[in-house]
């Protein structure tokens, strides 16, 4: 069976990592994951941090009902694949959410796209529910 595609365009925390040299000499003197946990607290906003948690959220209570029937790809709206696909999809505003590659939906109203990818789901493959 062919897994429902479901693609999360939305501003997510980026790390950014230093040299290989820099990076064992930070992970052998202890402090590499404390700057890597401070990078990604410090990388959004509180609005877009919360907002990136509440996708987090979603994202795990969709996988968690579904499991392997849903393939989940989060997109960070900044990088060059988040923008080609915006371009794609014609998305303005995020978080924007794209299920099969037809349906889309923008916003937070996750219980608005909830439905169809049940019934997407709930259809199997060669289906082509509404």
């Amino acid at each position: 069976m062919k897994p429902v595609s479901v693609q999360v365009i939305t501003y997510a925390p980026t790390v950014f990592y230093h040299c290989q040299h820099c990076e064992l000499a930070f992970r052998e003197l202890g402090v590499g994951e404390r700057l890597r946990r401070r990078e990604a607290a410090e990388a959004l906003p509180d609005d877009l941090t919360n907002e990136f948690q509440a996708v987090s959220d979603w994202v795990h209570d969709l996988l968690r009902r579904h499991g392997r029937r849903v393939r989940v790809d989060v997109l960070d709206a900044a990088s060059i694949r988040g923008f080609l696909t915006s371009l794609r999809y014609r998305v303005g505003r995020y978080p924007a959410v794209i299920v099969d590659g037809r349906d889309k939906r923008i916003g937070l109203d996750f219980a608005a796209i909830d439905p169809l990818i049940d019934r997407k789901v709930a259809a199997g493959p060669g289906a082509s529910p509404g």
